[in-house]
């Protein structure tokens, strides 16, 4: 008997779009899965050079879903859209109140609001940039694919450096 199919390869035959969102859908719970039942201190624990922590990467993959589906995609003003939307520096930074299950929710109500703010465009439907001039939502899933797996490998990395969990 094989193990049933995760969602990313139920779409093998999909539409781009339908691959698109399964592969972005795939990276977001990876994230999840990985800091899934780590303590509170060991998810705020610097254990490399830079400010990467477990509850660090949860935290700025917020602002970055922030930053290109609610700031860019939706056109939204940046002083509407609570907490970090630039995805950069300030990003990581963890405040006395972040909580890691805080965080994780904040993240998962995000990524759902990015998904219904999607939903609204077609692939190619562009949208002003500053910095690209344009952009379409096929390149915004394309670039939080890739941001999202990058981060995501991150995480695996510290997951295992912080209990020694691995495949998760």
């Amino acid at each position: 008997m094989s193990t049933p199919l995760w969602p990313e390869e139920l779409v093998s035959t999909g539409t781009e779009r339908d691959v698109l969102e399964a592969f972005l859908d795939c990276q977001r719970r990876q994230v999840v899965a990985k800091v899934a039942g780590v303590p509170e201190e060991a998810a705020r624990r610097r254990i490399v050079p830079s400010k990467t922590t477990l509850a660090g990467l949860v935290k700025h993959l917020t602002a970055v879903e922030r930053n290109w589906f609610h700031r860019q995609l939706a056109q939204r003003d940046p002083a509407d859209i609570p907490g970090n939307s630039r995805g950069d520096d300030e990003s990581w930074e963890l405040g006395p109140d972040d909580t890691l299950d805080g965080l994780v929710a904040e993240y998962d109500r995000v990524c759902q609001e990015s998904r219904r703010i999607a939903a609204g465009f077609a692939l190619d439907d562009t949208v002003p940039s500053k910095r690209l001039g344009e952009v379409s939502l096929r390149w915004i899933y394309a670039h939080m694919i890739e941001e999202t797996a990058q981060h995501a490998g991150h995480a695996d990395i510290l997951r295992e450096l912080t209990d020694g969990a691995t495949h998760l």
